[in-house]
């Protein structure tokens, strides 16, 4: 077992302090490993430092910017940046601790947005634009689009203010231009995307005019400063003569171009991260930066970390086999420094609701026999959707838990949609149900005609919906509220002429399909997202669950009548809702609860227990990826990978052998990942998905879970 390193040092400084003023007492070397060291003391100049999951990159970061201050380095002329603003803050408080007592002098360290806001201060001028700018909020985004729509004449029903904004945000974070977005429009695209890149310049001329940028416009603007103005480029970059760089696998085009620019001329540019844990190409981070830093900088010196101080050596092996099946990645073996553990552990589950069940009761074990504090153990997921089963059995066990990186199943808008289309069919004089899908999908039926059918009703001690049939009746609607109330009643209608159920399938499943299928709901979610299908997929695979669960209330309390099994299945969801909000009440729920959160969510966090849960093909790699190029399965390696690192002690990891939909119940693959972790990648082939008994343990072996 590797033992910590003792501090190294080297018989003689790599340089001398200038003459000019003392040198200050040299910054510690202790607790560095070889590696670290050798980061931290290197020359000033292109430095790659390769830092995989748990080897002390912070450590470094902080003793390098120490080291470059005793060389003779001004603590003002080194410039950090990293990704976020807490992450900034600790930088700073960590690295004044380094610095001498009573300096005023502090090392710049700063998210790339802040960097860019006090750059933008000093030459906003040059872009037409007023030294004191407003930056302003989502609520003025919003506020503006909607204004930019309202002259275009755009209904909502064809583009929103937020996807308006969601487009021109897309626009922007590939350094597009307003003047030049409509060129990058697709042929086949629709009339929408047309209108949005006319709407961009016009919220684009709105905000200038009133002197504000958004978010996405203070890289937007810093980047055509430096790419139209030299001067400006030159005298920001002159401001330093180091700068750092964290993160940097997370890195979008934009933002690489912005920090290269300022390195340029002095080429002190040390940037720090690990290509095995690039998980965000989805929001524009481009892993090619890391890759190729040493040809985009010639001379780099690269410095490896593989000393890992975070998991045990049974968990880093099963790391190491599974991110070296990557097609291309810096080549690094992590090796543990913690003492040995359980290996990690596979819980396999028949389906979700078993699978929620044994993950969830391991959980309770565990806090049980306090061989874990909550606040240490973490559930996480590939995607939303999946916290549902999660979310009910902790309920169920009322075991505190905190969801992090995703909403809530219960709060998602598409779930309360499904919901109220649920009571629809209980109860049509649900007022809250029908005024919330009254126009959901668009029939016709505007909210002031909502609004104003709401206000009858209470006068006249009628319902919403009986008042909008009175007004139908009497002619009393225009021709389009009139065509939405036939739309709604057809609905309505469905709750007595529901098609049979196929043998084993659940009643109620077949007649929430059929209503959403009447509804138009998926089509509806599909041209809401039109601009981003994964987001589509995601609300979808959601209104799934819902049928999930459906399908589970009505095997586990069957009924005769229809309506009496979604009755109950209504009750059940508004309770479990109800008794979460009363258990945390007057608590405080961050304070020592488990976590609940997506994979993405986690990239940073460490705990002593991980579970991560759907290690099957389609869940985890997500079947986009499936589909996709060989790079999207490395990327969804890596996710994994991320997933795999965060655990400390114990890593469980669980699949089902069937998943249920509209209560349907289909065969799952295990995850090509669990062969891989497990050091049996030749063997996902021999386990193809049509000749898998879904009866049958078909995975990897490894032990099953035991303490």
């Amino acid at each position: 077992m590797l033992q910590p390193s003792a501090p190294h040092e080297s018989a003689a400084p790599d340089a001398p302090a200038p003459a000019s003023r003392p040198a200050p007492p040299r910054p510690r070397a202790s607790g560095l490993n070889p590696a670290q060291h050798e980061a931290v003391h290197a020359a000033p100049g292109p430095l790659l430092v390769l830092a995989g999951a748990g080897t002390g990159k912070t450590r470094v970061v902080i003793a390098r910017i120490g080291h470059l201050i005793w060389r003779g380095a001004k603590p003002s002329r080194i410039l950090a940046v990293t990704f976020t603003n807490k992450a900034a803050r600790e930088m700073l408080a960590r690295a004044a601790k380094g610095l001498k007592k009573g300096s005023d002098e502090k090392p710049e360290i700063s998210t790339i947005h802040s960097l860019c806001v006090r750059i933008l201060r000093r030459h906003a001028g040059r872009l037409g634009y007023p030294e004191r700018f407003a930056i302003i909020d989502r609520g003025e985004q919003e506020a503006a689009a909607r204004s930019v729509l309202k002259e275009l004449k755009v209904a909502d029903t064809v583009l929103r203010p937020a996807d308006l904004l969601d487009r021109v945000g897309r626009w922007k974070s590939r350094a597009v231009r307003a003047d030049s977005a409509i060129d990058t429009i697709p042929s086949d695209a629709d009339d929408s995307w047309t209108l949005a890149a006319a709407g961009y310049r016009r919220y684009q001329n709105a905000l200038k005019t009133a002197g504000a940028v958004d978010f996405d416009d203070l890289l937007l603007l810093v980047d055509e400063l430096f790419t139209h103005h030299e001067d400006v480029r030159r005298t920001e970059a002159s401001r330093f003569d180091h700068l750092l760089i964290d993160e940097y696998q997370d890195t979008s085009g934009i933002q690489e171009r912005i920090l290269s620019s300022l390195a340029r001329d002095h080429r002190s540019i040390c940037v720090v991260g690990d290509d095995d844990q690039s998980i965000y190409a989805w929001r524009g981070a481009e892993v090619s930066h890391i890759l190729d830093f040493a040809t985009r900088w010639p001379g780099a010196k690269v410095v490896r970390l593989e000393e890992n101080y975070r998991s045990t050596p049974e968990i880093i092996r099963a790391a190491n086999m599974l991110i070296e099946r990557n097609s291309r990645r810096h080549g690094k073996t992590l090796v543990s420094n913690a003492p040995s553990g359980v290996p990690p552990a596979i819980i396999q589950a028949q389906d979700e609701t078993d699978e929620s069940r044994r993950v969830v009761s391991d959980v309770e074990s565990l806090l049980r026999e306090r061989l874990v504090d909550p606040s240490e153990a973490v559930i996480l997921v590939r995607t939303g959707e999946q916290t549902r089963a999660f979310e009910q059995e902790l309920r169920r066990r009322q075991i505190p838990y905190e969801l992090v990186g995703s909403h809530s199943f219960f709060d998602r808008r598409e779930v309360k949609d499904v919901m109220a289309f649920l009571r629809l069919l209980v109860d049509p004089d649900d007022d809250l149900a029908v005024s919330r899908i009254a126009n959901v999908p668009p029939r016709g039926l505007a909210g002031s005609t909502v609004q104003q059918a709401r206000a009858e009703a209470t006068s006249t001690g009628r319902s919403v919906w009986q008042e909008l049939l009175a007004r139908r009746d009497s002619a009393r609607l225009s021709p389009a509220a009139r065509s939405g109330v036939e739309a709604l009643s057809r609905l309505v209608a469905l709750r007595d002429s529901a098609a049979p159920a196929a043998p084993g399938q659940s009643r109620a499943a077949v007649v929430l399909r059929s209503l959403l299928d009447a509804a138009g709901y998926k089509a509806y979610l599909e041209k809401e997202y039109q601009d981003d299908p994964a987001e589509a997929e995601s609300r979808w695979a959601c209104v799934e669950e819902v049928a999930t669960a459906l399908d589970e209330h009505e095997r586990a309390r069957p009924q005769r009548d229809l309506q009496a099994t979604i009755r109950g299945f209504l009750d059940d969801f508004v309770l479990q809702v109800e008794e979460q909000e009363d258990r945390f009440k007057d608590d405080k729920p961050k304070q020592n609860v488990l976590r609940l959160m997506t994979l993405h969510a986690a990239k940073g966090l460490e705990f002593d227990c991980v579970w991560m849960v759907g290690m099957e093909e389609g869940i985890l790699p997500h079947h986009r990826s499936l589909a996709d190029s060989l790079q999207a399965i490395d990327e969804e390696r890596r996710l994994c990978y991320v997933g795999v690192t965060r655990a400390k002690r114990r890593l469980m990891l669980s699949l089902c052998l069937t998943r249920t939909k509209w209560g349907k119940s289909k065969p799952c693959r295990p995850s090509r990942f669990l062969y891989e972790l497990t050091g049996q990648a030749d063997k996902f082939s021999e386990n193809p998905p049509d000749t898998a008994d879904k009866h049958q343990d078909t995975g990897p072996r490894v032990r099953k879970r035991r303490r």
